[in-house]
């Protein structure tokens, strides 16, 4: 019969693990962590709780999860890491606990977070991300569902990267990305429609047509923001464009960081 648990883990008993957990050699997993079935802790991956994960989950070798919140507001207030289900974590990934009394750093389902990424307190990341090598991300950053973000590069905190967005490597990302754009450069520049990743999503043509359409009006006119909003209305009701609309008002909010800029674009939404 296999052995699921290495001898050398070692283990809290006060954590909860599902009989089908598998725990890889010198694993150290502290109390207060929960851990779903057919989850795999890979050798020298360290759990420190409050926190909880579900099921299907893969934690490759040196992997750090739940660690206090590199913050200095934190006071050791009870916080959280809490992640869902069918997500791969890679070599030495670190996530840290939130900063503030019940607060959670969430990983949804079906994300690929690759070696070296570092999630910082209070982040969220939605469902089906894909995270490259060596990518930093700061405190309360939101990533939506089904971005892409290419390796080594930053992530300014309480930024914003819309669902289906890419992000190109190396880049430094101190203002929100919007949804189902590619952004690239150092500073960083909305250049075009992530058209590669629309079409692998089966995205309908007529739905990519309207979107082609919205990113001329946002990045390739002279319309100001409110103009620009206006003519998105008149391009038509999709789910994909009321999104865009509504990700462009919200980043234009009191606390958020603002919109990465177009290049040589003339609307005062997004110029240069």
């Amino acid at each position: 019969m296999k052995t699921l648990i290495h001898p050398t883990a070692v283990i809290h008993p006060k954590s909860e693990l599902h009989p089908t957990v598998e725990v890889g050699a010198y694993a150290v997993i502290g109390a207060h962590v929960k851990v779903g079935p057919e989850t795999i802790i890979g050798p020298h991956v360290v759990l420190e709780g409050p926190c909880e994960i579900g099921a299907r989950n893969q934690f490759f070798p040196g992997a750090a999860i739940g660690m206090e919140p590199q913050d200095l507001k934190f006071v050791g207030e009870p916080t959280w890491v809490k992640i869902g289900d069918n997500n791969v974590i890679r070599e030495y990934v670190t996530i840290n606990r939130a900063t503030g009394a019940g607060e959670a750093t969430v990983i949804g389902n079906n994300n690929l977070l690759m070696a070296y990424v570092h999630v910082a307190h209070n982040c969220v990341i939605e469902d089906s991300v894909v995270i490259a090598n060596s990518v930093a991300l700061a405190g309360h950053v939101h990533i939506e569902s089904r971005a892409r973000l290419s390796g080594v590069l930053g992530v300014h905190q309480f930024v914003h990267i819309g669902g289906m967005a890419m992000v190109g490597g190396l880049a430094r990302i101190d203002r929100d990305v919007p949804p189902y754009m590619l952004v690239e450069g150092n500073p960083a520049r909305v250049r075009t429609l992530n058209l590669v990743g629309l079409k692998r999503s089966g995205m309908n043509s007529s739905d990519l047509q309207i979107l082609k359409k919205a990113f001329r009006v946002l990045y390739r006119s002279s319309l100001t923001f409110k103009d620009a909003l206006e003519q998105l209305e008149q391009l038509g009701e999709t789910e994909q464009l009321q999104h865009l609309r509504r990700f462009l008002l919200l980043s234009q909010m009191s606390g958020r960081r603002g919109l990465i800029p177009g290049k040589k674009n003339k609307a005062s939404l997004i110029d240069e």
